[in-house]
């Protein structure tokens, strides 16, 4: 199934008009501690470029739940990865779907196609469901840094997460991207800072 179909069909629930490349894949799952993670959430995982990636990191007796919005792509990721527990559902539902915390989220969500509260919505749902020593890793288009959707979900970011941490262009993905890895989820610190400057824009 192609992602530009489906980008398309409902272009607010792909958010991405051409499939995410192996590079980028490398990057959002490099340093992740997948190899030794027990569980594993990846959100949007659209037609699995990533979900491959986090598939061949893991450790046998990992668990691994895919969640999509699409049915579409749903039918599609079971088909493909068998072994992966692809949920239908949204992110903003993340605590829900799944029975205890989990190591790492892997996200390949619109950020930038998302109204201010759903952003704040599913980077809570994130930050809930990560343990104390949870990563988080996104990815966003390079053109659309400055725009006032990507600022504000930086910032989003920066008050859910002790460490933030921003990676280089990767130019071989269309359009090229930068990766944001976050680790330390501020909810398990008590200190949940939400800038009011973020609720304005």
């Amino acid at each position: 199934m192609s992602i530009t179909t489906e980008f398309f069909r409902h272009p607010m629930l792909t958010g991405a008009i051409a499939a995410s490349s192996g590079s980028l894949a490398t990057a959002m799952t490099r340093d992740l501690g997948l190899e030794s993670a027990r569980s594993v959430v990846e959100l949007g995982p659209g037609t699995g470029v990533f979900t491959a990636s986090i598939v061949a990191a893991l450790p046998p007796s990992a668990a691994f739940a895919a969640v999509e919005i699409n049915p579409r792509l749903v039918g599609a990721l079971r088909r493909a990865f068998p072994s992966v527990s692809v949920v239908e559902g949204s992110a903003e539902t993340l605590a829900t779907l799944l029975a205890e915390a989990c190591d790492v989220v892997v996200s390949g969500l619109p950020w930038t196609a998302m109204p201010a509260v759903r952003q704040r919505q599913v980077l809570d749902a994130i930050c809930g469901t990560l343990s104390s020593h949870g990563r988080f890793t996104t990815f966003a288009y390079a053109h659309t840094a400055w725009t006032p959707p990507a600022r504000r979900f930086a910032r989003l970011l920066r008050s859910r997460f002790s460490v933030v941490e921003r990676t280089r262009v990767v130019w071989r993905n269309l359009p090229p991207a930068y990766v944001y890895r976050a680790a330390l989820p501020a909810c398990h610190l008590g200190a949940l800072r939400d800038q009011p400057a973020a609720a304005a824009s």
